[in-house]
């Protein structure tokens, strides 16, 4: 037996439903792990380095505002983000590279694609509480992906979730 994002919202009515227009471009449409933040403001310096720092299977989750005219996430970073062992990568924005990330062993939603990438000025903010999409996210929570959509639970209920669905525990 597997988790889904309708199980989850059933079994934890006080979960948060991230409830947005989800589009999914990496190699894993299911993925999950605690929570990472970064605010992004048509800057993916941040996201870059954190990329590139050990994931040990976190997810990060990126608010870049909604912005539809920069891309948060490319190939490079991606690639990066696979390499150093992130589960996925959930964008309050776009991504660039579409056909190269979708090949790729990592999680991606966003809100969907633009070609054009961000300037590198050093700007966003690390572990801080995002609220987009009628949620509030909290650096430690757990996010859970999947097609129908985003929940994020805290440690209990994650951990709760996943015994009953795998055996496995957080």
């Amino acid at each position: 037996m597997s988790w889904t994002t309708p199980d989850l919202s059933d079994r934890f009515p006080q979960a948060t439903v991230v409830c947005l227009p989800w589009r999914h471009y990496g190699g894993h449409a299911r993925f999950h792990g605690r929570v990472v933040t970064v605010r992004a403001p048509a800057d993916n310096s941040r996201v870059r380095e954190l990329a590139n720092q050990p994931g040990h299977g976190r997810v990060l989750v990126v608010d870049g505002g909604g912005d539809t005219a920069h891309a948060l996430l490319g190939d490079l970073v991606a690639a990066a983000a696979v390499a150093n062992g992130w589960a996925g990568v959930v964008i309050h924005g776009c991504v660039r590279d579409v056909e190269a990330v979708a090949g790729m062993a990592l999680g991606v939603a966003a809100l969907g694609s633009c070609p054009r990438k961000t300037d590198k000025q050093g700007l966003g903010e690390v572990d801080v509480v995002l609220q987009f999409g009628g949620a509030r996210i909290v650096p430690g929570q757990w996010i859970f992906v999947d097609a129908s959509g985003v929940v994020v639970l805290d440690e209990h209920q994650a951990t709760a979730a996943l015994a009953e669905a795998t055996g496995a525990t957080v």
